[in-house]
């Protein structure tokens, strides 16, 4: 058992950054893993082929970015610590009104669109102005898991609040006799340990 990692302690932030990983597109953890130059079957393989794809074989209406670049679909993405997903486009949506200034009050997200009261383009950009306390309810609600207790990660990844039960449960489990035997170490957890944590799973 020489060497054997029994248990992180974790914070908030830290679990928040392993369980945004699982929202991820694909298109984007194999983006991930061909940078790192790490192997995960095909699909750096297949990602290649997109990227490499000459564009007068792609739809007039579609973009090789939606397949290599893809928007990750969870809300508050910017709130997760993933500290190295700077190029992730993050969902951002933009909403149109009425050019016309005639007191339509039709709204829409596409401004190639017509009003349908009188036929302009919509395509007036709107403005969005946020209530004053969204800051505190964002902040006190922003990630996955609440900020109320320290967490446990084993080393196959499984995440559940730290407890004195589930500690000696975990050392019952490895047979650990003697604590004296265990030693604590302080690592940094980025991007690369997340990954190489991920896919050396499967």
């Amino acid at each position: 058992m020489a060497r054997k990692v029994l248990f992180a302690e974790a914070e908030k932030d830290c679990v928040d950054f392993l369980f945004h990983i699982l929202s991820l597109p694909v298109g984007t953890v194999t983006r991930l893993l061909k940078q790192k130059e790490m192997k995960c079957g095909c699909l750096p393989n297949l990602y290649e082929r997109v990227e490499n794809l000459n564009n007068k074989y792609i739809q007039s209406n579609q973009c090789k970015d939606i397949l290599l670049k893809p928007k990750c679909s969870v809300g508050n993405i910017t709130s997760v610590p993933f500290l190295l997903l700077n190029d992730v486009a993050t969902p951002e949506r933009s909403f149109y009104c009425c050019s016309n200034n005639s007191g339509h009050f039709n709204v829409s997200d596409d401004p190639s669109a017509l009003c349908p009261a009188c036929r302009y383009s919509m395509s007036r950009k709107l403005t969005y102005v946020a209530p004053p306390d969204s800051k505190e309810t964002e902040a006190a609600t922003r990630g996955f898991v609440k900020d109320v207790m320290t967490y446990m990660v084993t080393d196959d990844l499984v995440v559940k609040p730290m407890s004195t039960i589930s500690s000696i449960a975990l050392l019952n489990k490895f047979s650990v006799r003697d604590i004296a035997v265990l030693q604590e170490e302080v690592v940094s957890f980025g991007m690369e340990e997340a990954l190489e944590s991920i896919f050396k799973q499967f």
